[in-house]
């Protein structure tokens, strides 16, 4: 995790249930990334119809934004995961974990009706500092 972003665990409360910090404290930091929701548009436009491949479009579009911002994946301090209902999450949760390797950031999961377009099964917006 970067300097100016340190993981909040209290022991007093219960262990997050999967890969996440339950928060991120920012201090002084010099930049900060905001996303959109980032969605599983493909550079050549193309939108995989799996939503494990999805999750892996999402991430590498959130890989080349980081790099863009000169930061990486130990800056993401936020993340925000929608996925259609019915879809299985696992496969979104292993993306991201993977993106991730041991850095954690605060994580939330949300299941949704639909998404902007049909065939958009996920998408994920991220919040980072360095």
């Amino acid at each position: 995790m970067s300097s100016v972003n340190r993981q909040i665990n209290p022991s007093s409360i219960a262990a997050p249930a999967a890969n996440y910090a339950h928060a991120v404290l920012t201090v002084a930091p010099e930049r900060w990334l905001h996303t959109s929701g980032v969605v599983p548009t493909a550079p050549d436009g193309t939108t995989p119809d799996e939503v494990g491949e999805q999750a892996v479009v999402v991430w590498r579009n959130i890989a080349a934004m980081l790099v863009d911002a000169e930061m990486g994946a130990d800056d993401i301090v936020s993340v925000t995961t929608y996925v259609v209902a019915g879809e299985p999450l696992a496969p979104v949760m292993a993306a991201r974990d993977a993106f991730l390797g041991e850095h954690r950031a605060a994580s939330t999961l949300v299941t949704v009706p639909e998404l902007a377009q049909p065939q958009w099964r996920m998408e994920v917006a991220i919040v980072a500092a360095r």
